[in-house]
């Protein structure tokens, strides 16, 4: 199972969206991240980029 941290524009400690993600929803405007227990949080913008065998997810937002 691949789990991946999820940041805001970079990657850091002080821009860690969610820890544990296993799914991505993108929508027109927002990207919703769901974690291992079922935990959903919605941001507004994009998907940068996502490395699946790195674990990281970084959101491109305002």
């Amino acid at each position: 199972m691949c789990l991946s941290t999820a940041y805001k524009n970079e990657i850091s400690d002080e821009t860690v969206v969610m820890n544990n993600v296993m799914e991505i929803e993108c929508g027109e405007n927002t990207v919703t991240l769901i974690d291992l227990i079922g935990r959903r949080f919605t941001v507004e913008g994009s998907l940068l980029k996502a490395s699946l065998t790195d674990g990281y997810v970084i959101l491109k937002t305002e």
